[in-house]
């Protein structure tokens, strides 16, 4: 593959970036786009727990992704935690801020949402806004998601209130399905039943909670109250983004690699990154050409949109 397009970028000052704007072109496979744009999650991305309050854990948890809590300063037992841990810290603000932006983008699509409500379990859902006025539960039967050949399918459920999931409970996910691509918009508190097998980034105003040994594919994302853990395996999971990847690297020439913590909007054809060093080199790598039409920094995060 050879490189076509550079944008040079100086780490945030008052009045942005240096930038240089180019058509790129991949060789990568064509990929459909879904109906439902991703939900963007900014610099929370990297995090398979983010907490406001406090992160409680007992049991031999493992976090394969970053920890995090804001305001909040204090982790009580010892998860492993392979990735980051951010505790009080401006990274762990940022993510929370993020969090929010995202929480917000969910739950306010409107867009011919499907009424649900109630038990989901012993369905099989084809991706879409599904919308339930208060609570949803996975409760006597498994939930089925079918992508329906779409690794870019997107899934996107909003509920005023609590998310549930009894002893044992699944989501499956078939048709090509990515965990990355369904987002829980949770308008109270999340409840992940021991030994449940739960996928999805979870969006929780409140808290969540993940009985013993419950397991899940995706993100543990608590706006303003606690994450509680017991015996459970967390794992941040790939994102399939459409073909579309933003690339960095400290030096013109290389090498590149995939930019940590990225997210794609797909309604909007930006592409949101954590800033990352003093001075960071970015391509697009995409399966069709496409013009990079402006980069901007934000929060602490890089802007890319693109045509």
């Amino acid at each position: 593959m050879k490189d076509r397009s550079v944008i040079k970028c100086r780490a945030p000052s008052p009045w942005g970036l240096i930038t240089s704007l180019a058509v790129v072109a991949m060789f990568v496979s064509h990929e459909a786009t879904a109906v439902e744009a991703m939900v963007p999650l900014g610099s929370a991305a990297t995090f398979g727990v983010l907490a406001a309050s406090t992160v409680t854990s007992t049991g031999g948890t493992t976090v394969n992704g970053d920890l995090g809590v804001s305001p909040g300063t204090t982790v009580t037992g010892a998860p492993i935690v392979n990735g980051t841990l951010h505790l009080g810290d401006p990274i762990a603000a940022q993510a929370q801020l993020d969090l929010t932006i995202a929480y917000n983008d969910a739950a306010g699509r409107t867009v011919a949402p499907i009424s649900v409500a109630g038990n989901l379990g012993g369905q099989t859902l084809a991706p879409g806004l599904y919308k339930s006025a208060s609570s949803l539960e996975i409760t006597s039967g498994d939930l089925t998601l079918d992508a329906q050949g779409d690794p870019n399918a997107v899934w996107v459920f909003q509920m005023g209130s609590t998310l549930i999931t009894t002893v044992g409970r699944q989501v499956i996910l078939t048709g090509g399905a990515q965990a990355a691509n369904i987002f829980w918009q949770v308008g109270s508190s999340a409840t992940i039943g021991g030994s449940s097998v739960f996928k999805g980034n979870i969006l929780a105003l409140a808290s969540i909670t993940m009985n013993t040994s419950a397991t899940l594919d995706g993100r543990a994302l608590a706006r303003t109250g606690a994450v509680a853990l017991d015996a459970n395996t967390i794992t941040v999971p790939n994102t399939v983004i459409a073909a579309v990847t933003l690339v960095s690297a400290t030096v013109v020439t290389g090498p590149y690699t995939d930019t940590v913590g990225q997210s794609l909007n797909l309604a909007t054809k930006t592409i949101t990154a954590p800033t990352s060093g003093d001075m960071q080199f970015y391509r697009i790598r995409s399966g069709t050409a496409l013009t990079i039409k402006g980069i901007t920094v934000s929060g602490g995060n890089v802007n890319v949109t693109y045509n």
